[in-house]
Parts: C-alpha cells; structure tokens; sequence
C-alpha cells in the first residue's frame, strides 16, 4: 500500500484540529463522516458531547463541509473554518 493512502481504521486515531480557532474535536473515532451517494465526502459530524457531561440532556453537534478539510496528516485532520461556516445542531 502507498504511504499516502491511509485506510478508515487508521485515521479513526487522527486527532481533529481547527487551524482558524485552535479549537481540537476530539479524535475521528469519536465521529462521523456523511458520504452522498456518488461517494463524495460531504460533512464532518463532530460530537461536541463526547468528552464533556451533558447535564441538560441531548447531544450537540457541529456540521462541517467537507470544503473545509484542508489536510489529513500522520496524527490529525487540519481544518480552518470559521465558526459562521459551521452548522449546529442539538438532537
């Protein structure tokens, strides 16, 4: 296999990192990539309620275009958005 193609089990280890904020989201396994049906990469889902205790109930998440993936490095995925071109939701 080529050093540049990393599978979905290897990269479920990257960390997720905002180069515009600095704010880091946890590690891909904590959440979700949406794939349309042509198998384009579409949206990141982050879990923001993953490390942190939801006193109030429910689960935030943050909707990320893919657009704005900027790098898959060794140990991370770069992104730089900025906070009006991220989608939040509260399921």
């Amino acid at each position: 296999m080529s050093e540049n193609i990393k599978t979905l089990s290897e990269m479920e280890r990257f960390e997720i990192i905002n180069v515009n904020d600095g704010e880091k989201y946890s590690y891909l396994s904590n959440n979700d990539i949406i794939i349309d049906d042509d198998g384009n990469l579409k949206f990141l889902i982050i879990n923001l309620n993953n490390s942190k205790f939801s006193f109030f109930g429910g689960s935030e998440y943050l909707e990320i275009p893919w657009e704005y993936v900027k790098k898959i490095g060794s140990k991370t995925i770069i992104l730089d958005v900025e906070e009006e071109n991220i989608k939040r939701a509260r399921l």
